[in-house]
Order: structure tokens, then sequence, then C-alpha cells
């Protein structure tokens, strides 16, 4: 079985992917792959993602060093999300949060900053 032949692709081509810290668990980031990157992810070991703003390959950590090291990959019961357990070199966020969800949301809707305290909005 493998996972090329049961993945569901939206009508982007693309699929989700929730990128975990492999040892704490802490949701680091949400990317999207498509048929190309997620390939490229399992022959390498590193986190690579389809760009929907620049419509192009991004192999996370390439300008920044912050690679994201893949030690396990995990397809959800419709085969239409990818969960990555990774090893990151640095923060995930271009921020240089570690997580990119470092903002809280009350039930008033209303954002508190709850990271590392590096991201000043």
């Amino acid at each position: 079985m493998n996972i090329s032949d049961h993945i569901k692709l939206d009508n982007q081509g693309l699929i989700a992917a929730i990128i975990q810290h492999h040892e704490s668990g802490q949701v680091l980031m949400l990317g999207y792959m498509n048929e190309e990157s997620l390939d490229i992810t399992l022959k390498g070991g590193k986190a690579c993602f389809w760009s929907r703003s620049r419509q192009e390959l991004w192999l996370k950590g390439e300008t920044s060093g912050n690679m994201l090291h893949v030690e396990e990959i995990r397809v959800d019961c419709d085969c239409d999300a990818l969960v990555l357990k990774c090893r990151p070199d640095g923060p995930t966020c271009h921020t240089n949060e570690t997580s990119c969800f470092y903002r809280r949301v009350d039930t008033q809707g209303n954002m508190t900053l709850a990271g590392d305290g590096v991201a000043q909005e």
C-alpha cells in the first residue's frame, strides 16, 4: 500500500500538512503539499511544501537554515490530511517564533500573544 495511491488532493492538487514537533507534539505550522513536494519530502527526509502564494516548491529552511527533518508521517482516516512529526533546526515561523501558532484567541474573539515573545503582533 503506497501513500501516493491513497491520498486525496483537493481541486488545486494539494493536501494539508500539519507539522508537529516530534518530541513535544507542539503544532509548529500548517503547510500544503502537492505530489511533487510529498515525493521530495519522502525521498529527502526534509519537509518540502507547495507555496500557494509564490506558486512554487518550497523546501522549508532552504534560505533560513531552519530545516524540518521528518521523523514520521501520518495520514488521516480520509487520506486528505497529513501530520508530519519533525525535528526542527530552529524556529519554524518566519517571525522567529517556535510555532506559527503564537496567538491565543479567547471566547470573545480577542487575540493575545502567547508564543516565545519574539513576535510583536
